[in-house]
């Protein structure tokens, strides 16, 4: 599969995403962009990822909703010929198979506990299972529904990769000296690597200041 770097285009600034694109470029990695919400959901967002080419693009959607939904918007969406699309597992096995059957080309990845949440914040939402324990449910059930990749935070890696035998896709992820901010389950991109994930995601630490720098900083990083 070789390990895929997802750099984490979290703007709604069209300037700020050439900008990104233009100074990751490198043969040293294999970088994909990630688009979110907000950059999705601005008014020349959606026409920009519709004209990039030769790119590896990342839509994350994190489409939860019933079964119907989930898959008319994968459908809507299929102009846009992305790489890969996310769909929260906790949307339930019949939309995850139904998003999987319309996909096409389409890689379905399957979003299991957000890395922002901890055992605390699982409990104020009415869960009573630990962070680990609900992971591992949502792997067995990305397993069944046969997605082609889950999204776990580099911590729950290990034993997710016991039970997803594809593709298991890592945000969290801090080049070593930068700071958590919201998210609470995180790690090195070299660690995250280690610990058996495919690809990672990363923001903040390339995209903020010297993208070029950051790059180079990833690269010595995982040698």
């Amino acid at each position: 599969m070789g390990k895929k770097i997802f750099v984490a285009c979290d703007t709604n600034s069209i300037n700020e995403v050439k900008k990104i694109i233009i100074n990751t470029r490198t043969r040293k990695l294999k970088i994909g962009y990630k688009f979110g919400l907000e950059f999705i959901n601005s008014k020349n967002g959606r026409s920009f990822i519709s004209k990039l080419k030769k790119k590896i693009i990342f839509a994350d959607l994190k489409l939860n909703d019933i079964p119907n939904t989930c898959i008319s918007t994968v459908k809507a969406i299929k102009d846009l010929k992305v790489n890969y699309l996310t769909v929260h597992i906790s949307s339930g096995l019949e939309a995850l198979r139904g998003v999987k059957k319309v996909s096409g080309k389409t890689k379905i990845v399957g979003v299991t506990t957000l890395t922002s949440f901890n055992n605390k914040n699982l409990k104020q939402i009415g869960y009573t299972r630990s962070v680990k324990s609900l992971v591992i449910q949502q792997a067995k059930l990305a397993s069944k529904a046969k997605l082609d990749a889950v999204v776990c935070s580099p911590h729950e890696v290990p034993y997710v990769k016991k039970i997803f035998k594809k593709e298991i896709i890592t945000p969290g992820i801090r080049l070593s000296g930068d700071k958590a901010k919201d998210q609470k389950r995180i790690t090195t991109p070299k660690k995250a690597f280690k610990n058996g994930a495919t690809s990672i995601v990363i923001g903040r630490s390339i995209t903020k200041g010297n993208i070029k720098k950051n790059i180079q900083k990833l690269i010595n990083s995982l040698n």
